[in-house]
């Protein structure tokens, strides 16, 4: 972020005190607290109900969550000479939610369970203009990028190490890919499935929960989306698993922790477990992949889909412990 960013605060009835540079924004102490104003990524045209839904949480007292500034003409996005768009939220001094601890993921998914209580919108009209979030189409387009993929490699005549590590598996993820989605299309949803009138974070993971003297706040909506509300917990869960060796006792304290303040239907427990089911790991290892320079493949790669295939038996254990009939 440049310099004249800055100047963009004019724009804003605030009295800056001073600011400094952070990770990809400018932070602000004001006469309005602490402020950040950063680089606004999301659709431009949904900024408006991103504001509504902040909104409604505040007003709900149950969770705190980040606030978006409106400049002195009442707009929600400001734009630099680039025609750059930008937002002005509110900051809070604290630290992310730390994956090691256990009592800390635990709070966090009570959390979860208690902005997903705060987050029915139904008596709002603008929810009505919300697109709904289908996974199985998600899905669907996530195996055509993988057949793709696969074609490619088989046709290609020489291979890495990486490749054709990948290739020894290939088969394994890309037909787990294909029974999920299938199974999901058939049998996770049941009556009104799109009818959902409770808004999702859209990117919860302990990235985005910060821990402040005054309690936990929850921050960066931009993603927030019509979805089944497992869609949050199924992310939340998945970052902590992978990190966790998919330990079957931190995602039961996690699904309890949740389950503490909103119970999961029968249907939350399929999307749920579809959900986790699907490779998605594998499909984000092999879009990386395939999208970016081929002629020199980063080490990491080999050591994200070493560890992905260690950790598969451990996962579907998971799978079987927590979801067995």
């Amino acid at each position: 972020m440049n310099d004249r960013a800055v100047s963009l605060l004019d724009q804003y009835d605030i009295e800056v005190n001073r600011t400094w540079k952070g990770r990809g924004a400018i932070l602000c102490d004001s006469d309005h607290g602490l402020l950040i104003l950063k680089e606004y990524c999301g659709p431009v045209d949904k900024i408006g109900f991103q504001d509504l839904f902040l909104k409604h949480i505040k007003e709900s007292g149950i969770v705190r969550a980040e606030s978006i500034l409106r400049n002195k003409d009442g707009e929600l996005i400001v734009y630099d000479q680039e025609r750059v768009p930008y937002l002005v939220k509110t900051y809070y001094e604290g630290r992310e939610c730390s994956h090691r601890s256990a009592e800390e993921c635990g709070h966090a998914a009570v959390t979860l369970a208690r902005l997903h209580n705060a987050a029915d919108l139904s008596a709002y009209e603008e929810l009505s203009a919300q697109p709904v979030f289908r996974i199985e189409k998600e899905y669907e387009k996530h195996n055509r990028e993988l057949k793709k993929v696969r074609r490619f490699l088989w046709e290609k005549s020489q291979k890495t190490d990486f490749e054709i590590y990948l290739m020894k598996h290939y088969d394994y993820f890309m037909n787990n890919a294909l029974q999920v989605t299938d199974e999901l299309r058939y049998d996770a949803y049941e009556g009104d499935s799109y009818g959902f009138t409770v808004i999702c974070h859209g990117d919860y993971q302990y990235h985005n929960i910060i821990q402040t003297d005054e309690g936990t706040v929850l921050i960066n909506f931009e993603k927030c989306v019509r979805d089944y509300p497992v869609r949050d917990l199924y992310l939340f869960m998945r970052k902590l698993l992978e990190k966790n060796n998919w330990s079957q006792t931190l995602g039961d304290m996690l699904l309890q922790s949740y389950n503490k303040e909103r119970t999961m239907t029968p249907g939350d427990h399929k999307q749920l477990y579809y959900r986790l089911a699907y490779p998605e790991k594998f499909w984000k290892i092999v879009n990386f992949y395939y999208n970016s320079g081929k002629a020199w493949i980063p080490g990491r790669n080999m050591e994200k889909i070493e560890k992905l295939f260690a950790q598969e038996r451990e996962k579907q254990l998971f799978l079987e412990s927590i979801f067995q009939p």
